[in-house]
């Protein structure tokens, strides 16, 4: 290996070393609901991946390289600036930049990374498929709090190293040394307070940030009742049924905040799963559909259903992206129909020899729609795989990727089955039993 490259190794091993770096990727993600969250070494000539949080199947892991003149962070690396982007088909700089093209996000947000010397080490970024409200004090500022508390801890790894070289060369003189590692216990000591305070400031931010986002929310609520009291009979039939609406939609945001603020904040590595009705999360999936399965005339029929140890919005994600597929690509050669049921099976080998738990939830949802080739079973469930034409159909190919990444995060499996124009049929497996 090169001096270069074993440079450049050993600054990805210490951002490996700074503990708090995945809970702030984490709060990154959930916080914006960006799909792709990391930290950057960016140098003239070299873009490596340090540590990542990838929940669209992006691809890149610890260590991972891209082209640095592919990357929005070489102009950062260039200018000392942060780059902010709520849509990039909508962003006069960047409609037509090649990046976002390349790698096919709408959205994008990084900030530089500074040593405590005002050198240049890297960037704090991220990215997502969809566009996102980034450019606002709230979400700007979290950035940059995040990125100087990185520049600190790498302030701290180094002095750390410096502390074990020092101790190693002066290990023959034991009263001196036994001095230094007084004086550096202290240090470390004042770190670990400094360091305590500002875990407790990034709390404090996560309450604000939450604050922040709920409150529109409130006022949105708020209005959308008054409206409901006082000027419903001034409205028509279709005119309450959209207030009604936006006060549905209005309350679930508020309560993914609420799951999303928990989860920032949980010492655990996901939220706790809980035993659910699944029946209840179908039906509100389906009102949530209601337009697009009236407009097509889709018939849904829902059998029976079972309780699971799951994270219910999780859950709700899983539906509503399976059976939105499915009304998607229905048929105009039959009255669409999809069919929707759970149950629990018992010995899973016995239905495939990749299940290996005694007991397992089976969700299926099958539809008689366009189908797809055989071929691409396993496929399809890939980041931004799409089996047909964008002028036919909409979306970006990202949604059966959530579906997979939330089965995983479950220990569960989903296998998928179709044939051209007779259908297609999605069975997910989630371990009885198991909690995450």
């Amino acid at each position: 290996m090169k001096v270069e490259d074993s440079a450049l190794q050993h600054d990805i091993d210490k951002i490996s070393k700074i503990a708090i770096v995945p809970q702030l990727l984490d709060v990154i993600c959930r916080t914006t609901g960006m799909g792709f969250s990391a930290i950057a070494r960016v140098t003239e000539d070299k873009w490596i991946a340090c540590q990542v949080k990838d929940d669209i199947a992006f691809g890149l892991e610890p260590g991972g390289e891209l082209e640095i003149e592919t990357t929005i962070c070489n102009e950062i690396r260039q200018s000392g600036n942060a780059v902010v982007i709520d849509h990039v088909s909508d962003d006069p700089d960047f409609a037509h930049h090649h990046t976002p093209a390349m790698y096919g996000f709408q959205s994008y947000i990084s900030v530089p990374i500074f040593r405590k010397d005002k050198t240049f080490f890297g960037t704090l970024c991220a990215i997502d498929p969809h566009p996102r409200k980034l450019n606002n004090p709230q979400i700007t500022g979290m950035f940059t709090l995040f990125a100087d508390l990185i520049s600190f801890h790498l302030e701290a790894v180094d002095q750390l190293d410096t502390s074990r070289n020092d101790l190693l060369i002066e290990r023959g003189f034991n009263a001196e040394l036994e001095d230094r590692i007084r004086e550096r216990t202290d240090q470390l000591e004042q770190k670990n307070e400094m360091l305590l305070k500002t875990n407790q400031e990034l709390q404090e931010f996560n309450y604000i940030s939450s604050h922040d986002l709920q409150e529109p929310l409130r006022k949105i609520q708020t209005f959308v009742s008054r409206l409901q009291q006082s000027e419903s009979d001034g409205l028509s039939d279709k005119g309450v049924h959209y207030l009604r609406k936006i006060s549905q939609s209005a309350e679930r945001m508020r309560l993914l905040i609420d799951d999303l603020l928990s989860y920032s904040q949980t010492d655990r590595e996901r939220i706790p799963s809980e035993m659910t009705d699944l029946g209840p999360i179908v039906t509100e999936v389906l009102d949530d559909l209601h337009e697009q399965i009236a407009e097509k005339s889709v018939e849904v029929e829902v059998g029976q259903m079972c309780s699971a140890n799951v994270i219910p919005f999780q859950m709700s994600q899983l539906f509503y992206n399976i059976i939105g597929n499915s009304v998607k690509y229905a048929s105009d050669q039959r009255r669409p129909k999809i069919i929707v049921q759970a149950g629990i099976v018992e010995n899973g080998s016995l239905v495939n020899p990749t299940l290996t738990a005694n007991r397992y939830c089976h969700i299926s949802i099958s539809d008689n729609g366009i189908g797809f080739d055989p071929r691409y079973n396993e496929k399809i469930f890939g980041l931004f795989q799409r089996l047909h034409g964008k002028q036919e159909y909409s979306g970006t190919g990202v949604g059966l990727a959530i579906v997979k990444k939330i089965v995983e995060i479950h220990n569960g499996m989903v296998f998928a089955s179709g044939n051209e124009d007779h259908g297609a049929k999605f069975d997910v497996f989630l371990p009885v039993g198991s909690t995450l």
